[in-house]
């Protein structure tokens, strides 16, 4: 499995930037995002990453309020002009999506942990999120399998849930859902 690489430029990069590169790069399985003006590149997903991805994509599909939308990587959040990530899941409300973006915060951010995302999706990319405001930050660990949930709370993200294995959970925010770690998995 490869690892993820920041791209050396001279000075922070922008969205502008991003789209120059993604452009050069045509058609490629390669992430390109933007954190705070360094771009990261990660490796195509495995198996279980894409597994446990689309089973709680589907699940959270299937609970969701009209009014709120779930889409899977790749897809732009915008959070300024250095920062465009592409969370594995995101729940959007409808009104604040565009066809290319979303330009603000989610209400909820989905990131499965591998061994070249972890340590970014843990640190810089959750605070990022919280910074801008997005209510709920989860994720997933197909390996354990677990499931971590924060919700922010007067500026700052509480874990809320921690499931591992069979241990099914109930959560309200963003929407009521029940979930089981270890079904995510079930391909």
């Amino acid at each position: 499995m490869g690892t993820m690489t920041v791209i050396p430029h001279a000075g922070p990069m922008t969205r502008e930037d991003l789209e120059e590169l993604r452009s050069a790069q045509g058609e490629s399985a390669i992430r390109y995002e933007l954190l705070d003006g360094s771009i990261l590149v990660t490796p195509a997903p495995g198996r279980w990453h894409q597994t446990a991805a689309f089973g709680l994509a589907r699940l959270l599909h299937e609970h969701k309020p009209h009014e709120l939308v779930v889409l899977m990587a790749p897809f732009d959040v915008d959070l300024s002009e250095d920062t465009s990530l592409q969370p594995d899941i995101l729940v959007a409300r409808r009104g604040d999506l565009t066809d290319r973006n979303l330009p603000t915060a989610p209400v909820l951010a989905v990131e499965v942990l591998s061994p070249s995302t972890r340590r970014i999706d843990l640190t810089l990319k959750r605070d990022r999120f919280r910074e801008a405001g997005c209510a709920s930050y989860w994720t997933v660990d197909p390996l354990v399998p677990s499931v971590t949930m924060w919700e922010l709370q007067e500026g700052t993200y509480e874990r809320v849930v921690v499931a591992q294995g069979d241990q099914p959970v109930a959560v309200t925010t963003p929407f009521p859902v029940r979930l089981t770690p270890s079904a995510l998995l079930a391909d």
